[in-house]
């Protein structure tokens, strides 16, 4: 059974953390990992290669790796060169996911140019790509790509204005696109996440609402910061 296959009609947990987080850490997020399992999970997404062989370490589930690098000229940032590829197929990740929006790569290198020569150097990895929109979704799947997601709609200039999470790109790319798709970006419920399993969609992506305490507390902060207590307040004097 394949990596994609194991995931298939489940739920894959994002554990990442940047470096000014205070779970930045390989061990932190295979512990984080492991209680993903044991609630259920059936993948993990996970950056770099120190995470990704700590997280092997703790689950044996599929892991879907990508590696996040900042290279000046470009916006892309998410997988981003052959450097990265290597690296990750040199760990172990059962699915490369990468940037596969319709911005040019480092070097001005476009992504029809970029993923024809993964594929012929890497003809049995699986891949994944991370669109923006239903047009790059579509492009993607004629490319190759196994498997497409939607995980950077909302994040570039062409995805600025769509809803979160966006379920017409999940249910128009399920329906046409002939692979399978992964939703992923901005799910933060388990209420969006069923809307979004109803899309059509092969698998789901969570990773701030679950594994991101930071973020987490901070909505919870700014919900009741936006919440007038005055009145609740009197009730008590």
């Amino acid at each position: 059974m394949t990596a994609l296959e194991r995931i298939r009609g489940g739920l894959v947990v994002s554990c990442q953390a940047l470096p000014d987080e205070p779970l930045y850490s390989p061990q932190i997020m295979a512990r984080m990992a492991y209680a993903a399992k044991l609630g259920g999970a059936r993948g993990i997404r996970a950056n770099s290669v120190l995470d990704i062989n700590e997280i092997k370490k703790a689950v044996d589930l599929p892991v879907i790796g990508i590696i996040k690098a900042e290279y000046a000229g470009s916006p892309v940032y998410i997988t981003p060169t052959m450097v990265e590829v290597d690296t990750l197929v040199a760990c172990g990740a059962d699915i490369i996911a990468m940037d596969a929006t319709n911005r040019l790569r480092p070097g001005g290198i476009s992504l029809t140019e970029f993923f024809a020569t993964v594929r012929a150097k890497y003809p049995t990895q699986l891949f994944m790509a991370d669109c923006a929109t239903i047009d790059e979704g579509l492009a993607a799947a004629k490319l190759g790509f196994d498997a497409i997601g939607t995980t950077l709609s909302g994040y570039t200039e062409d995805s600025k204005n769509e809803p979160t999470p966006n379920l017409r790109m999940m249910a128009v790319l399920a329906y046409i696109c002939g692979k399978p798709v992964i939703a992923e970006g901005n799910i933060s419920t388990p209420q969006e996440l069923r809307l979004a399993m109803e899309c059509g969609v092969y698998a789901a992506v969570v990773g701030s609402a679950i594994t991101r305490p930071m973020l987490i507390t901070q909505r919870f902060v700014e919900e009741m910061e936006r919440f007038d207590n005055t009145q609740m307040y009197r009730r008590y004097k």
